[in-house]
């Protein structure tokens, strides 16, 4: 599977951004997928995670109601709908996906060694 993100840039802080991964290759309703973020400095980071089917998600504390994960599985795309930015949600994002397509209360979406691949990442900046 390969993944392409794109959507990030400079955004000041109360802003929006929509970030997509585009798949390709393997179907990609096989996959849980998800997205992290990793800061200068700082270990990379669960952010959101959607089931196979996107009818459930995991998102991290910080999150608290501001962003919002989905996918699209006839066009192999995952979404990170990014609102209310603060300064300290400025990294580089990454979306990867793992082989699994059973419920998320089964599956340790916050570990990154359970995501068997990753894009590129796409780096969101947010100025005070």
């Amino acid at each position: 599977v390969q993944l392409q993100a794109s959507g990030g840039g400079l955004v000041q802080a109360g802003g929006s951004l929509r970030l997509s991964c585009a798949a390709s290759g393997r179907p990609f309703s096989y996959y849980t997928m998800g997205w992290f973020r990793q800061a200068p400095g700082k270990e990379r980071e669960l952010v959101a995670a959607t089931s196979w089917s996107g009818g459930s998600a995991h998102y991290a504390d910080f999150v608290k109601g501001r962003f919002t994960i989905s996918r699209d599985n006839p066009k192999n795309t995952v979404y990170l709908q990014l609102n209310s930015l603060k300064p300290e949600d400025t990294a580089d994002y990454y979306c990867a996906a793992g082989f699994y397509s059973g419920s998320l209360s089964g599956y340790a979406t916050h570990l990154p060694r359970n995501y068997d691949y990753w894009g590129q990442g796409t780096l969101v900046t947010v100025s005070s």
